[in-house]
Protein backbone atom coordinates (compact mmCIF):
# COMPACT_ATOMS: atom_id res chain seq x y z
CA UNK A 1 0.00 0.00 0.00
CA UNK A 2 1.49 3.58 -0.73
CA UNK A 3 2.24 5.70 2.03
CA UNK A 4 -0.52 8.51 1.20
CA UNK A 5 -3.52 5.95 0.48
CA UNK A 6 -7.42 7.40 0.34
CA UNK A 7 -7.47 6.58 4.17
CA UNK A 8 -4.47 8.45 5.20
CA UNK A 9 -4.96 9.46 9.21
CA UNK A 10 -8.41 8.20 9.34
CA UNK A 11 -8.42 5.28 11.98
CA UNK A 12 -11.79 4.49 12.07
CA UNK A 13 -15.21 3.79 9.59
CA UNK A 14 -16.81 6.68 11.10
CA UNK A 15 -13.89 9.10 10.40
CA UNK A 16 -13.86 7.50 6.45
CA UNK A 17 -17.67 7.87 5.90
CA UNK A 18 -17.06 12.00 7.38
CA UNK A 19 -14.05 12.79 5.32
CA UNK A 20 -14.83 10.89 1.61
CA UNK A 21 -18.50 11.90 1.41
CA UNK A 22 -18.76 15.17 3.66
CA UNK A 23 -15.18 16.69 3.14
CA UNK A 24 -13.32 15.59 0.60
CA UNK A 25 -14.89 17.32 -2.22
CA UNK A 26 -15.63 20.51 -0.46
CA UNK A 27 -13.71 23.72 -1.97
CA UNK A 28 -11.50 25.65 -0.31
CA UNK A 29 -11.86 28.94 0.92
CA UNK A 30 -8.71 30.55 1.55
CA UNK A 31 -8.80 33.82 3.43
CA UNK A 32 -5.61 34.11 4.56
CA UNK A 33 -2.30 33.22 2.66
CA UNK A 34 0.84 35.05 1.32
CA UNK A 35 0.89 34.28 -2.22
CA UNK A 36 2.33 36.89 -4.30
CA UNK A 37 -0.25 38.42 -6.07
CA UNK A 38 2.13 38.77 -9.00
CA UNK A 39 2.26 35.06 -9.89
CA UNK A 40 -1.15 34.88 -9.79
CA UNK A 41 -2.16 37.56 -11.74
CA UNK A 42 0.89 36.61 -14.55
CA UNK A 43 -0.40 32.91 -14.37
CA UNK A 44 3.29 32.10 -13.48
CA UNK A 45 4.86 28.94 -15.01
CA UNK A 46 7.78 27.47 -12.44
CA UNK A 47 10.43 26.17 -14.21
CA UNK A 48 11.54 23.31 -12.03
CA UNK A 49 10.51 21.47 -8.69
CA UNK A 50 13.19 23.96 -6.63
CA UNK A 51 11.13 27.06 -7.62
CA UNK A 52 7.97 25.49 -7.02
CA UNK A 53 8.47 23.77 -3.66
CA UNK A 54 11.95 25.22 -2.08
CA UNK A 55 12.19 28.74 -3.39
CA UNK A 56 11.11 30.30 -0.50
CA UNK A 57 9.87 27.80 2.43
CA UNK A 58 12.02 28.44 5.26
CA UNK A 59 10.01 25.18 7.26
CA UNK A 60 12.41 22.88 4.48
CA UNK A 61 15.41 25.38 5.44
CA UNK A 62 14.90 24.53 9.29
CA UNK A 63 15.03 21.13 8.72
CA UNK A 64 17.77 21.11 6.12
CA UNK A 65 19.72 22.95 8.98
CA UNK A 66 19.46 20.99 11.66
CA UNK A 67 20.22 18.30 9.50
CA UNK A 68 23.77 20.03 9.06
CA UNK A 69 23.21 21.28 5.11
CA UNK A 70 25.11 24.02 4.55
CA UNK A 71 23.43 27.56 4.03
CA UNK A 72 24.62 27.55 0.28
CA UNK A 73 21.95 24.91 -0.52
CA UNK A 74 19.30 26.41 1.85
CA UNK A 75 19.47 30.26 0.88
CA UNK A 76 22.64 30.39 -1.07
CA UNK A 77 24.03 30.13 -4.60
CA UNK A 78 24.00 26.42 -4.82
CA UNK A 79 22.48 25.03 -8.45
CA UNK A 80 18.67 24.70 -8.22
CA UNK A 81 19.22 20.64 -8.17
CA UNK A 82 21.78 20.57 -5.69
CA UNK A 83 19.78 22.25 -3.50
CA UNK A 84 16.53 19.51 -4.19
CA UNK A 85 19.10 16.62 -3.73
CA UNK A 86 20.15 18.54 0.14
CA UNK A 87 16.94 18.53 1.01
CA UNK A 88 15.76 15.00 -0.80
CA UNK A 89 18.95 13.77 1.34
CA UNK A 90 16.86 15.44 4.94
CA UNK A 91 13.43 14.25 4.13
CA UNK A 92 13.89 10.88 5.86
CA UNK A 93 15.51 12.60 8.84
CA UNK A 94 12.30 14.07 9.12
CA UNK A 95 10.16 11.14 10.34
CA UNK A 96 7.45 12.62 12.40
CA UNK A 97 7.91 15.81 11.77
CA UNK A 98 5.12 17.39 9.79
CA UNK A 99 7.11 17.80 6.79
CA UNK A 100 7.17 14.04 5.81
CA UNK A 101 3.85 14.01 5.46
CA UNK A 102 3.42 17.08 3.88
CA UNK A 103 6.60 16.14 1.51
CA UNK A 104 4.90 13.00 0.58
CA UNK A 105 1.15 14.76 0.12
CA UNK A 106 2.18 17.28 -1.81
CA UNK A 107 3.81 14.60 -4.13
CA UNK A 108 1.12 12.90 -4.63
CA UNK A 109 -1.89 15.59 -5.43
CA UNK A 110 0.63 17.66 -7.90
CA UNK A 111 2.46 14.71 -9.43
CA UNK A 112 0.65 11.59 -8.56
CA UNK A 113 4.04 10.17 -7.06
CA UNK A 114 3.78 7.45 -4.61
CA UNK A 115 7.41 6.95 -4.72
CA UNK A 116 9.51 8.01 -1.29
CA UNK A 117 11.63 10.80 -1.46
CA UNK A 118 15.17 10.22 -0.66
CA UNK A 119 18.51 10.79 -2.46
CA UNK A 120 17.78 7.76 -4.61
CA UNK A 121 14.41 8.14 -5.57
CA UNK A 122 15.49 12.33 -6.23
CA UNK A 123 16.45 12.32 -9.75
CA UNK A 124 13.32 9.92 -11.02
CA UNK A 125 10.83 12.31 -9.18
CA UNK A 126 13.01 15.60 -10.35
CA UNK A 127 12.24 14.36 -13.92
CA UNK A 128 8.53 13.68 -13.84
CA UNK A 129 7.66 16.74 -11.49
CA UNK A 130 9.77 18.98 -13.73
CA UNK A 131 7.86 17.59 -16.77
CA UNK A 132 4.71 18.30 -15.57
CA UNK A 133 5.50 21.18 -14.15
CA UNK A 134 5.83 22.26 -17.52
CA UNK A 135 2.14 22.13 -18.23
CA UNK A 136 -1.01 24.50 -17.99
CA UNK A 137 -2.65 22.42 -15.23
CA UNK A 138 0.46 23.40 -13.04
CA UNK A 139 0.71 26.70 -14.07
CA UNK A 140 -0.22 29.21 -10.90
CA UNK A 141 -3.92 29.57 -11.73
CA UNK A 142 -4.06 26.17 -12.89
CA UNK A 143 -3.20 24.74 -9.36
CA UNK A 144 -6.18 26.86 -8.01
CA UNK A 145 -8.48 25.70 -10.15
CA UNK A 146 -6.76 21.96 -9.90
CA UNK A 147 -7.24 21.94 -6.08
CA UNK A 148 -11.00 23.72 -6.15
CA UNK A 149 -9.73 26.94 -4.47
CA UNK A 150 -12.95 29.20 -4.52
CA UNK A 151 -11.16 31.98 -3.22
CA UNK A 152 -8.51 33.46 -1.59
CA UNK A 153 -7.39 36.53 0.37
CA UNK A 154 -4.09 37.49 -0.76
CA UNK A 155 -1.76 39.59 1.98
CA UNK A 156 -1.12 43.63 0.89
CA UNK A 157 0.87 46.69 2.64
CA UNK A 158 -1.43 49.96 2.52
CA UNK A 159 0.38 51.18 -0.21
CA UNK A 160 0.65 48.39 -2.48
CA UNK A 161 -1.12 49.75 -5.88
CA UNK A 162 -2.78 46.41 -6.28
CA UNK A 163 -2.51 46.33 -9.96
CA UNK A 164 -2.07 42.04 -10.00
CA UNK A 165 -5.64 42.46 -8.35
CA UNK A 166 -7.28 45.12 -11.49
CA UNK A 167 -5.35 42.09 -13.97
CA UNK A 168 -6.92 39.18 -12.38
CA UNK A 169 -10.63 41.29 -11.89
CA UNK A 170 -10.56 41.97 -15.52
CA UNK A 171 -9.06 38.48 -16.27
CA UNK A 172 -11.38 34.97 -16.74
CA UNK A 173 -9.44 33.37 -13.52
CA UNK A 174 -12.45 31.66 -11.66
CA UNK A 175 -10.89 31.91 -8.45
CA UNK A 176 -11.98 34.98 -6.78
CA UNK A 177 -8.27 36.78 -5.42
CA UNK A 178 -9.15 39.65 -3.00
CA UNK A 179 -6.63 41.62 -1.03
CA UNK A 180 -5.94 42.05 2.69
CA UNK A 181 -5.07 45.20 4.10
CA UNK A 182 -2.10 44.28 6.19
CA UNK A 183 -0.41 47.91 7.87
CA UNK A 184 1.74 47.03 10.64
CA UNK A 185 4.43 49.42 8.80
CA UNK A 186 1.81 52.31 9.52
CA UNK A 187 3.30 51.29 13.41
CA UNK A 188 6.71 51.45 13.28
CA UNK A 189 7.66 54.53 14.73
CA UNK A 190 10.23 53.00 16.63
CA UNK A 191 12.48 52.77 13.35
CA UNK A 192 11.93 55.94 12.12
CA UNK A 193 14.03 55.82 8.93
CA UNK A 194 11.88 53.17 7.86
CA UNK A 195 8.57 54.82 8.70
CA UNK A 196 9.01 57.79 7.10
CA UNK A 197 10.01 56.26 3.67
CA UNK A 198 6.41 53.99 3.90
CA UNK A 199 4.85 57.32 4.56
CA UNK A 200 5.87 58.79 1.96
CA UNK A 201 5.32 56.11 -0.10
CA UNK A 202 2.05 56.25 1.64
CA UNK A 203 1.46 60.39 0.71
CA UNK A 204 2.36 58.96 -2.83
CA UNK A 205 -0.50 55.80 -2.97
CA UNK A 206 -3.40 58.10 -1.55
CA UNK A 207 -2.42 61.43 -3.37
CA UNK A 208 -2.95 63.00 0.01
CA UNK A 209 0.18 65.26 1.51
CA UNK A 210 0.64 64.07 4.74
CA UNK A 211 1.87 67.36 7.08
CA UNK A 212 -0.03 66.50 10.37
CA UNK A 213 -1.07 63.30 11.86
CA UNK A 214 -4.73 64.06 10.70
CA UNK A 215 -3.37 63.53 7.32
CA UNK A 216 -2.09 60.73 8.00
CA UNK A 217 -5.26 59.01 9.28
CA UNK A 218 -6.65 60.28 6.27
CA UNK A 219 -4.43 58.74 4.01
CA UNK A 220 -4.66 55.18 5.62
CA UNK A 221 -8.56 55.63 5.29
CA UNK A 222 -8.34 56.04 1.55
CA UNK A 223 -6.53 53.01 1.23
CA UNK A 224 -8.75 51.12 3.48
CA UNK A 225 -11.39 52.75 1.29
CA UNK A 226 -9.88 51.43 -2.26
CA UNK A 227 -9.36 48.26 -0.98
CA UNK A 228 -12.76 47.61 0.14
CA UNK A 229 -13.29 48.94 -3.87
CA UNK A 230 -11.57 46.34 -4.66
CA UNK A 231 -12.85 43.69 -3.08
CA UNK A 232 -10.81 43.21 0.19
CA UNK A 233 -12.98 42.32 3.19
CA UNK A 234 -10.09 41.21 5.67
CA UNK A 235 -7.35 43.35 7.45
CA UNK A 236 -4.34 41.76 9.27
CA UNK A 237 -1.87 42.40 11.65
CA UNK A 238 1.13 40.52 12.74
CA UNK A 239 1.72 41.19 16.08
CA UNK A 240 3.92 39.87 19.84
CA UNK A 241 0.77 40.47 21.55
CA UNK A 242 -2.18 43.20 21.07
CA UNK A 243 -1.02 46.85 21.91
CA UNK A 244 -3.44 48.16 24.78
CA UNK A 245 -1.60 51.36 25.89
CA UNK A 246 -4.24 53.30 25.07
CA UNK A 247 -3.32 57.12 24.44
CA UNK A 248 -4.99 60.18 24.24
CA UNK A 249 -4.66 61.47 20.43
CA UNK A 250 -3.18 64.31 21.35
CA UNK A 251 -0.06 61.91 22.51
CA UNK A 252 -0.68 59.98 18.95
CA UNK A 253 -0.13 63.31 17.47
CA UNK A 254 2.91 64.08 19.56
CA UNK A 255 4.67 61.00 18.50
CA UNK A 256 3.92 60.46 15.21
CA UNK A 257 5.23 64.05 14.62
CA UNK A 258 8.35 63.22 16.50
CA UNK A 259 8.94 60.01 14.63
CA UNK A 260 8.53 62.45 11.29
CA UNK A 261 11.38 64.79 12.70
CA UNK A 262 13.67 61.60 12.98
CA UNK A 263 13.36 60.86 16.80
CA UNK A 264 13.58 57.36 17.63
CA UNK A 265 9.99 56.29 20.01
CA UNK A 266 10.74 54.00 23.20
CA UNK A 267 9.50 50.69 23.34
CA UNK A 268 6.84 52.38 25.99
CA UNK A 269 5.98 55.70 22.87
CA UNK A 270 5.90 52.38 20.56
CA UNK A 271 3.09 50.90 22.44
CA UNK A 272 1.15 54.22 22.76
CA UNK A 273 0.96 54.88 19.58
CA UNK A 274 0.74 51.73 18.38
CA UNK A 275 -2.32 51.01 20.47
CA UNK A 276 -3.95 54.42 18.96
CA UNK A 277 -3.67 53.21 15.48
CA UNK A 278 -4.77 49.45 16.33
CA UNK A 279 -8.12 51.09 17.79
CA UNK A 280 -8.30 53.19 14.77
CA UNK A 281 -7.95 50.11 12.18
CA UNK A 282 -10.80 48.37 14.22
CA UNK A 283 -12.63 51.80 13.69
CA UNK A 284 -12.05 51.41 10.02
CA UNK A 285 -12.87 47.45 9.90
CA UNK A 286 -15.74 47.48 12.00
CA UNK A 287 -16.96 50.53 9.59
CA UNK A 288 -17.28 48.30 6.71
CA UNK A 289 -18.25 45.15 8.26
CA UNK A 290 -14.57 43.56 7.23
CA UNK A 291 -12.84 40.63 9.19
CA UNK A 292 -9.62 41.71 11.33
CA UNK A 293 -7.51 38.92 12.00
CA UNK A 294 -5.00 39.41 14.60
CA UNK A 295 -2.10 36.38 14.49
CA UNK A 296 -0.13 36.80 17.65
CA UNK A 297 2.67 35.56 19.74
CA UNK A 298 5.38 35.10 17.29
CA UNK A 299 9.24 35.87 18.53
CA UNK A 300 10.74 36.88 15.21
CA UNK A 301 14.26 37.23 13.75
CA UNK A 302 15.82 34.99 17.12
CA UNK A 303 19.49 34.90 15.49
CA UNK A 304 20.31 38.50 14.42
CA UNK A 305 23.40 37.49 12.72
CA UNK A 306 21.31 35.85 9.85
CA UNK A 307 18.71 38.82 10.06
CA UNK A 308 21.26 40.76 8.97
CA UNK A 309 22.71 38.30 6.78
CA UNK A 310 19.50 36.90 4.83
CA UNK A 311 16.46 39.04 6.01
CA UNK A 312 13.66 38.41 7.76
CA UNK A 313 11.19 35.23 6.67
CA UNK A 314 14.57 32.74 6.41
CA UNK A 315 13.34 30.12 9.11
CA UNK A 316 14.92 32.09 12.46
CA UNK A 317 11.74 32.60 14.24
CA UNK A 318 9.87 30.81 16.95
CA UNK A 319 7.32 30.72 19.34
CA UNK A 320 6.83 33.64 22.15
CA UNK A 321 5.85 33.50 25.13
CA UNK A 322 4.49 37.01 26.12
CA UNK A 323 1.27 37.02 28.34
CA UNK A 324 -1.59 37.21 26.33
CA UNK A 325 -4.54 37.40 28.42
CA UNK A 326 -4.51 40.63 29.65
CA UNK A 327 -3.82 43.00 26.11
CA UNK A 328 -5.78 40.48 24.11
CA UNK A 329 -8.61 40.99 26.40
CA UNK A 330 -8.37 45.08 27.02
CA UNK A 331 -7.79 45.21 23.12
CA UNK A 332 -11.28 43.77 22.36
CA UNK A 333 -12.84 45.68 25.28
CA UNK A 334 -11.56 48.92 24.17
CA UNK A 335 -12.99 48.25 20.66
CA UNK A 336 -16.42 47.10 22.17
CA UNK A 337 -16.93 50.16 24.65
CA UNK A 338 -16.80 52.24 21.65
CA UNK A 339 -18.98 50.04 19.39
CA UNK A 340 -15.99 49.10 16.87
CA UNK A 341 -15.22 45.75 17.77
CA UNK A 342 -15.49 44.09 13.90
CA UNK A 343 -15.77 39.74 13.47
CA UNK A 344 -12.60 39.26 14.45
CA UNK A 345 -10.02 35.77 14.29
CA UNK A 346 -7.61 35.88 16.75
CA UNK A 347 -5.11 33.50 15.89
CA UNK A 348 -2.48 31.85 18.64
CA UNK A 349 0.85 30.68 18.26
CA UNK A 350 1.74 29.34 21.48
CA UNK A 351 -0.35 26.29 22.47
CA UNK A 352 0.12 26.57 26.47
CA UNK A 353 -2.56 29.77 25.63
CA UNK A 354 -4.93 27.57 23.15
CA UNK A 355 -7.13 28.14 26.29
CA UNK A 356 -7.18 31.69 26.83
CA UNK A 357 -7.70 32.52 23.54
CA UNK A 358 -10.92 29.95 23.69
CA UNK A 359 -12.36 31.48 26.20
CA UNK A 360 -11.26 35.11 25.81
CA UNK A 361 -13.45 34.93 22.15
CA UNK A 362 -16.33 33.75 24.08
CA UNK A 363 -16.28 37.52 26.26
CA UNK A 364 -17.50 38.98 22.98
CA UNK A 365 -19.93 37.11 21.36
CA UNK A 366 -22.54 39.45 20.80
CA UNK A 367 -25.72 37.52 19.45
CA UNK A 368 -25.54 39.52 16.19
CA UNK A 369 -23.40 37.21 14.02
CA UNK A 370 -22.89 33.64 14.80
CA UNK A 371 -19.17 33.17 16.01
CA UNK A 372 -18.31 36.54 15.21
CA UNK A 373 -15.09 36.37 17.42
CA UNK A 374 -13.64 33.43 16.47
CA UNK A 375 -10.24 30.65 17.41
CA UNK A 376 -8.34 30.81 14.42
CA UNK A 377 -6.91 27.66 13.63
CA UNK A 378 -3.37 26.39 14.04
CA UNK A 379 -1.13 28.70 12.95
CA UNK A 380 2.94 28.37 12.30
CA UNK A 381 4.37 26.15 13.96
CA UNK A 382 1.01 24.84 15.20
CA UNK A 383 -0.37 23.96 11.74
CA UNK A 384 0.58 20.40 12.50
CA UNK A 385 -1.55 17.39 13.56
CA UNK A 386 -1.04 17.79 17.17
CA UNK A 387 -1.20 21.35 16.45
CA UNK A 388 -4.66 21.35 14.60
CA UNK A 389 -6.12 18.30 17.34
CA UNK A 390 -5.30 20.76 20.24
CA UNK A 391 -7.14 23.82 18.52
CA UNK A 392 -10.28 21.91 17.75
CA UNK A 393 -10.21 20.37 21.71
CA UNK A 394 -9.85 23.92 22.98
CA UNK A 395 -12.88 25.73 20.78
CA UNK A 396 -14.67 22.78 21.21
CA UNK A 397 -14.46 22.33 25.10
CA UNK A 398 -15.32 26.06 25.77
CA UNK A 399 -17.23 27.14 22.54
CA UNK A 400 -18.80 26.15 19.16
CA UNK A 401 -16.56 24.20 16.66
CA UNK A 402 -19.63 24.08 15.01
CA UNK A 403 -19.52 27.82 14.19
CA UNK A 404 -15.20 27.73 13.11
CA UNK A 405 -14.06 28.78 10.06
CA UNK A 406 -12.07 26.18 9.43
CA UNK A 407 -8.22 25.98 7.92
CA UNK A 408 -5.69 28.58 5.97
CA UNK A 409 -2.56 27.29 4.26
CA UNK A 410 -0.75 30.88 5.68
CA UNK A 411 1.61 29.90 3.07
CA UNK A 412 3.93 31.44 0.47
CA UNK A 413 4.04 28.87 -0.74
CA UNK A 414 1.57 27.18 -4.37
CA UNK A 415 2.59 23.55 -3.06
CA UNK A 416 0.47 24.05 0.00
CA UNK A 417 -2.92 23.29 -0.61
CA UNK A 418 -2.98 19.80 0.48
CA UNK A 419 -2.40 21.25 4.29
CA UNK A 420 -6.59 21.81 3.72
CA UNK A 421 -6.90 18.00 2.65
CA UNK A 422 -4.75 17.63 6.23
CA UNK A 423 -6.52 19.38 8.22
CA UNK A 424 -10.09 17.72 7.01
CA UNK A 425 -8.52 14.21 7.74
CA UNK A 426 -7.83 15.23 10.91
CA UNK A 427 -10.68 16.59 12.18
CA UNK A 428 -12.70 13.86 10.58
CA UNK A 429 -10.56 11.83 12.62
CA UNK A 430 -11.44 13.44 15.58
CA UNK A 431 -14.89 13.46 15.71
CA UNK A 432 -14.68 9.83 14.06
CA UNK A 433 -13.08 8.30 16.92
CA UNK A 434 -15.85 10.63 19.05
CA UNK A 435 -18.47 8.31 17.26
CA UNK A 436 -17.04 5.34 17.00
CA UNK A 437 -17.04 5.66 21.03
CA UNK A 438 -20.71 6.55 21.35
CA UNK A 439 -19.22 10.09 22.62
CA UNK A 440 -20.82 11.82 19.54
CA UNK A 441 -24.22 10.40 17.99
CA UNK A 442 -24.02 8.26 15.25
CA UNK A 443 -25.89 11.04 13.09
CA UNK A 444 -24.30 11.04 9.48
CA UNK A 445 -26.23 13.74 8.30
CA UNK A 446 -25.70 16.02 11.66
CA UNK A 447 -22.17 15.68 11.84
CA UNK A 448 -21.61 15.57 8.27
CA UNK A 449 -22.92 19.13 7.49
CA UNK A 450 -20.82 20.22 10.37
CA UNK A 451 -17.62 19.44 8.56
CA UNK A 452 -19.26 20.43 5.54
CA UNK A 453 -19.34 24.05 6.94
CA UNK A 454 -15.69 23.54 8.66
CA UNK A 455 -14.30 23.01 5.65
CA UNK A 456 -16.05 25.76 3.40
CA UNK A 457 -19.44 27.22 4.32
CA UNK A 458 -18.88 28.99 7.42
CA UNK A 459 -16.15 31.26 6.26
CA UNK A 460 -17.99 31.82 3.09
CA UNK A 461 -21.06 32.82 5.04
CA UNK A 462 -19.10 34.64 7.40
CA UNK A 463 -16.39 36.40 5.47
CA UNK A 464 -18.88 39.06 3.68
CA UNK A 465 -16.56 38.78 0.46
CA UNK A 466 -18.11 40.16 -2.97
CA UNK A 467 -18.35 36.53 -4.26
CA UNK A 468 -20.83 35.82 -6.38
CA UNK A 469 -21.68 39.33 -8.59
CA UNK A 470 -18.86 40.55 -10.27
CA UNK A 471 -19.93 43.53 -11.98
CA UNK A 472 -22.04 44.93 -9.08
CA UNK A 473 -19.53 44.29 -6.62
CA UNK A 474 -16.19 45.40 -7.88
CA UNK A 475 -15.85 48.51 -10.29
CA UNK A 476 -13.33 46.65 -12.35
CA UNK A 477 -15.97 43.87 -13.75
CA UNK A 478 -18.64 47.35 -13.68
CA UNK A 479 -16.49 48.82 -16.18
CA UNK A 480 -15.78 45.44 -18.14
CA UNK A 481 -18.91 44.21 -18.11
CA UNK A 482 -20.28 47.79 -19.63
Amino acid sequence: MAFIHEDFLLHSESARRLYHKYAAEEPIFDYHCHLPAMDLAENRAFKDLFEIWLEGDHYKWRAMRANGVPESYCTGKEPPFEKFMAWARTVPQTLRNPLYHWTHLELKRYFGIDEMLDEHSAPRIWERANALLATGPLHAQGILKKFHVKALCTTDDPTDDLEPHKKMAASSLETRVFPAFRPDKAMNICQPGAFNTWVDRLESVSNIHIARFSDFLSALRQRHDYFHQMGGRLSDHGLSTCYADFPSEHTATELFTRARNGQTATPQEQSQFASFMMVYFGHLDAEKGWTKQLHLGARRNCNTRRMHELGPDTGFDSIGDWPQAESLGAYLDRLNQENALPKTIVYNMNPTDDYVFATMIGNFQDGSIAGKIQFGSGWWFLDQKEGIEWQINALSNVGLLSRFVGMTTDSRSFMSYPRHEYFRRVLCNLLGTEIERGELPDDEAMIGQMVQNICYGNAHQFLGLPMEDRAATHPVYAVRAQ
